[in-house]
């Protein structure tokens, strides 16, 4: 398997952004994904990015508000999130989401042990 590599989210430890928030990352070239954990009430505050994202919800649910417009995304359901789009989110409960990032976002890798580049 040339350039392949298997990653498992239970052998990596996660990274804690906040007290209310904690990922696991994994990037490639031009893609990354991240398993996002946050507690009832985290809130990612607004912003935008030039990566396109698809955040599809594991567990729990998410108020986001996107380009002004709000929406609930619940378990079993992806959110698709235009690149430049201004957005943020709010954890309604317990949450276990899943974030799709393309390109990569290089802000979100600490160091290169994310990267199977």
């Amino acid at each position: 398997m040339t350039g392949a590599r298997v990653y498992r989210w239970d052998d990596m430890a996660p990274e804690k952004v906040t007290e209310m928030m904690s990922r696991k990352i994994v990037a490639g070239a031009r893609a990354l994904i991240a398993q996002v954990y946050l507690k009832k009430g985290a809130l990612v505050p607004l912003h935008a990015h030039e990566s396109e994202q698809l955040t599809y919800v594991l567990q729990g649910s998410l108020r986001m508000m996107v380009a002004g417009e709000e929406s609930v995304v619940r378990a079993g359901e992806i959110i698709h999130i235009p690149s430049g789009v201004s957005h943020q989110a709010e954890a309604l409960a317990d949450t276990l989401e899943l974030d799709l990032f393309s390109p990569v976002r290089a802000d979100w890798l600490a160091d290169e042990s994310h990267s199977s580049r």
